[in-house]
């Protein structure tokens, strides 16, 4: 039976935190506050649970879940080929808004579904969240609803969502923010907007200088407007196959990512799946929140 830890209270938090972690351990998911909305999380190495995570969800391998982590220090064990300009990144909006799309170390013991060799990554800001992380390690992480259906905002909608699949429920109280993540494509030697979400492109560019911000390949996400605002690249459960004049390749093992200053032209994005948490587009009268990654 799910257990229900009400994070307010010290003594509960305390408990709630040893049981999530005591659940991740075991395989099993369970529900957590993020600085955005509610979020399920599963142990980022077990695809067993990580399964669990994407039939709780109702949604396929071709949207994998992106991975939270405690803090910038978990990405070399996680990632490879960082450009420089990420790292400016991370420091300026990491605990943030921000999703870096990387690639994964090809050595990590982990299936999270069709990532074409990427992962995302963020380091939240949420003291509960990252609390956990630091007990737990990297965990996959998706909004804690239904595909298609609002993100969960308290703990009670996330029960009703998904409670036959969680173990425990972490009440971090009411998230006020549903403005996704940003997501930036790092796989290039220019980033590539994929998501506009909480970072603006202005702040992005501040800190990226001289590198070129590529845009326009992306979502962005209206929390007023229930569709999205461009096309999306990931294909949703009953949508049809992108086209393959669209199809995306691979980069060769032996790539290098450098800045746009030392770079020559890169390919197309290679992590443009990432955005594929995209508004919902339910025709549902009472629906005023888009579905977002956490």
């Amino acid at each position: 039976m799910s257990e229900i830890f009400d994070c307010s209270d010290a003594d509960q938090r305390s408990e709630g935190l040893t049981a999530a972690r005591t659940a991740i351990e075991n395989g099993e998911c369970i529900v957590l506050p993020t600085d955005t909305v509610y979020g399920i999380g599963a142990d980022a190495f077990s695809p067993v649970a990580v399964q669990t995570l994407l039939s709780a969800k109702g949604r396929g391998r071709e949207m994998p879940p992106p991975v939270l982590i405690p803090g910038r220090e978990t990405v070399p064990g996680l990632a490879m080929d960082v450009p420089s300009y990420a790292n400016r990144l991370m420091d300026a909006f990491w605990p943030g808004g921000l999703t870096l799309i990387f690639r994964a170390q090809p050595s990590l013991a982990w299936d999270l579904g069709e990532t074409n060799g990427t992962v995302g990554l963020r380091v939240p800001d949420d003291e509960i969240a990252r609390e956990l992380l630091s007990l737990t390690g990297p965990l996959a992480v998706s909004s804690a609803n239904k595909t298609g259906r609002p993100a969960a905002t308290t703990i009670t909608e996330a029960g009703f969502a998904l409670g036959g699949f969680v173990e425990v429920f972490l009440d971090g109280g009411t998230r006020s923010d549903t403005e996704p993540s940003t997501i930036l494509d790092c796989t290039k030697a220019d980033p590539v907007v994929l998501r506009e979400g909480s970072v603006s492109l202005d702040s992005l560019r501040e800190i990226l200088g001289p590198v070129e911000l590529i845009t326009g390949l992306g979502v962005s996400v209206d929390p007023g407007d229930p569709e999205p605002i461009g096309d999306e690249s990931a294909v949703a459960p009953g949508d049809e196959e992108p086209h393959p004049d669209q199809a995306l390749p691979e980069l060769p093992d032996d790539a290098t990512v450098l800045d746009s200053a030392d770079a020559p032209p890169a390919p197309e994005s290679i992590g443009e799946h990432w955005n594929s948490e995209a508004p919902s587009t339910t025709d549902d009268a009472t629906t005023d929140r888009p579905e977002v990654n956490p």
